[in-house]
């Protein structure tokens, strides 16, 4: 009756190996380490660049602990670790002066940071610490405000550039073309000519709706975005904006930044481990630009080239791989005539490319350049802090109109999708103001996260003893099922590397009270049963079966409340739900199943049972059985 299957056994068995395991990480505590990332959008760092780095450090008598490479859209990251601060300041500068020998034109950024000391053995399991939030760690806290108004009015305007450009093409003549709060107006002559003007631009573009005023007497054509555009032009803003974001802030050299979006139009920006608030601030107020070249490959100029001397009249840039290219000055097109850039394939060779989608003005331009370059190479140029990177520079093999444009060519698909992001996301698509800052010293942190364990442990200890006075033996078997929660608690929190906060820890706790309530429930309907005159194994099954009903609605109730807070909530709200909703699995898992292995093997085991010590119970005489003979055999 009171006996669990093997295969149950070990599968709480193997669940606790595995909670101890993915546990582990998270009191090894942090080690000091170095962080080398790309400082430039056109440099990859690869696993073999770590191992280097490391073979450099030990020749200079600098053994790093540990050498760890993460591949990211940043270009990848190299973290070495080493057991003092001291080692960690001394690789800093060896690396600083190595890597970057022009300090004004860092081609990475060395950075400080910590790294936890779990073992390598850990690690090669994925057994990682739980990141710790901005109020435990210590940082900077933005919030930033994106104007949405700009972007669209810069979609406006480009609007009514396009659709200007599409009258001259088309041979239409207007008396005028003037901007409006929807969007643009436009006069013309005679109804004719106002009815070619709408079907050409309904060609054009499938994002405007178009009304002539009633009882006017000129011919007038008003113009503005179709239903949906504007919502769709402000999502697009927001979500460029936090992608750049992300590829500023790898500058900073933040392990677990928190970039996520806050209402319609805001943005949260979290960096732990960061103190330096104007840092922080000039990366994310920096403006990136596109532009796109021609390259002058003439046997003179790569001729001129070739002898380190750069012709008057180009400029010399960088290409991907370290090749140098010599560039006109003219710049052809800008990062404000690319409206949209994603990772595909040539439809022909099936290589992964990148496929541009242009304005009507960047459209024009591009065909008429391209007709007359053929055969001639592009170069589309990243500029940040004054100073251009050649992304890419393809062949032009013929003309190329529509505002359709395809790069294609020896890039695999991780590098065309890191090249559509680049693309995408090299400029903010509208300007932001910072209208919240806040800045938490470690010391603070430090401080939050010992109020916080220590809340938890005297928590956890009340409880233990309350339980074990008042249900002797089962509130043993209660305090283990507890500690199992936790156990679980952390390691899921350590598997999908939570960010804990301290609203995360304050939901600890929580958890720990609605733990115990359920085992409350099945200790007081073990009572009630055996108060009624039932066997006491009977008693043990019947009070697990009965209570697990109310168990599983409690829990189910509070269940869809944290779902709530993690679907609406954000910030401090999100990290208690995290912890909220996962205490709750972990709750039910332990309080259930783990209590009544451990119930069955204490008790399960006896062929005859006289008695279980569950504590005092109450007869409905007001008379009491007390201590371990609190059932007695019928």
């Amino acid at each position: 009756m009171n006996r669990y299957p093997v295969w149950k056994y070990l599968l709480i068995a193997v669940t606790l190996v595995l909670g101890v395991l993915y546990t582990l990480p998270n009191f090894y505590g942090e080690a000091p380490a170095v962080q080398v990332s790309s400082g430039k959008s056109t440099l990859k760092l690869s696993p073999e660049f770590a191992d280097r780095l490391a073979r450099d450090l030990t020749a200079q008598g600098l053994t790093p602990d540990g050498v760890f490479y993460e591949q990211n859209l940043g270009g990848g990251t190299v973290k070495l670790r080493f057991n003092t601060s001291e080692e960690q300041l001394k690789a800093r500068d060896i690396l600083q002066g190595r890597l970057n020998p022009d300090a004004n034109s860092p081609d990475y950024i060395v950075a400080l940071n910590l790294l936890s000391r779990s073992p390598d053995w850990l690690t090669s399991i994925n057994a990682l610490p739980m990141y710790l939030g901005l109020d435990l760690r210590g940082g900077v806290h933005f919030l930033l405000q994106v104007d949405m108004n700009a972007a669209l009015e810069k979609r406006k305007d480009s609007l009514l550039n396009g659709a200007k450009q599409t009258m001259r093409d088309q041979d239409l003549r207007y008396s005028s073309a003037v901007r409006t709060p929807a969007g643009f107006s436009m006069t013309f002559r005679d109804a004719s000519s106002l009815d070619k003007a709408r079907a050409a631009l309904e060609k054009s573009s499938s994002d405007l709706q178009f009304s002539v005023p009633e009882n006017s007497a000129d011919f007038t054509l008003n113009v503005s975005l179709a239903a949906g555009v504007e919502q769709q032009a402000r999502e697009y803003a927001l979500r460029q904006n936090i992608t750049t974001l992300h590829n500023r802030i790898n500058e900073l050299g933040v392990a677990e930044p928190v970039i996520q979006r806050q209402g319609a139009d805001r943005i949260v920006v979290q960096l732990p481990g960061v103190q330096d608030t104007a840092k922080a601030k000039d990366i994310l107020g920096r403006t990136a630009t596109l532009e796109v070249r021609l390259v002058d490959d003439s046997p003179e100029a790569q001729s001129a080239l070739a002898s380190g001397i750069v012709p008057f009249g180009l400029e010399r840039y960088t290409e991907r791989g370290g090749r140098d290219l010599l560039l006109r000055p003219e710049v052809i097109l800008t990062g404000e005539n690319l409206t949209d850039a994603q990772a595909g394939f040539d439809s022909q060779t099936q290589e992964p490319a990148v496929h541009l989608s242009l304005d009507s003005q960047g459209s024009r331009i591009f065909r008429t350049v391209t007709a007359e370059s053929i055969g001639k190479r592009m170069a589309i140029v990243l500029v940040e802090k004054g100073k251009g990177e050649v992304i890419t520079a393809p062949v032009i093999r013929a003309e190329i109109g529509g505002g359709r444009v395809q790069i294609s060519g020896s890039m695999n698909t991780v590098e065309s999708a890191d090249l559509a992001l680049l693309l995408r996301a090299g400029s903010l698509a509208a300007p932001m103001d910072i209208i919240e800052e806040r800045t938490i010293g470690p010391s603070l942190g430090a401080d939050n996260i010992d109020k916080g364990i220590s809340s938890t442990v005297y928590g956890f200890v009340v409880l233990g003893a309350f339980m074990m006075v008042y249900y002797l033996m089962f509130g043993v078997f209660s305090v283990f099922a507890l500690g199992v929660n936790v156990l679980l608690l952390f390691a899921l929190l350590s598997v999908l590397q939570a960010t804990l906060t301290l609203p995360g820890l304050a939901a600890v706790a929580l958890t720990l009270g609605m733990a115990i309530d359920a085992n409350v429930l099945i200790n007081e309907r073990i009572r009630e049963e055996l108060r009624d005159g039932a066997q006491p194994q009977q008693a043990i099954f019947a009070g697990y079966e009965r209570a697990w009903a109310t168990i599983l609605d409690s829990n189910i109730t509070t269940l869809i409340a944290g779902l709530a807070l993690l679907i609406f909530g954000s910030g401090p709200v999100r990290g208690f739900a995290v912890v909220h909703c996962l205490g709750i699995v972990t709750s039910i898992f332990s309080s259930v199943v783990v209590s009544r292995a451990v119930v069955n093997l204490w008790y399960g085991r006896k062929k005859k049972l006289d008695s279980v010590s569950i504590g005092q119970i109450w007869r409905p005489d007001g008379g009491a059985d007390v201590g371990n003979n609190v059932a007695k055999k019928a």
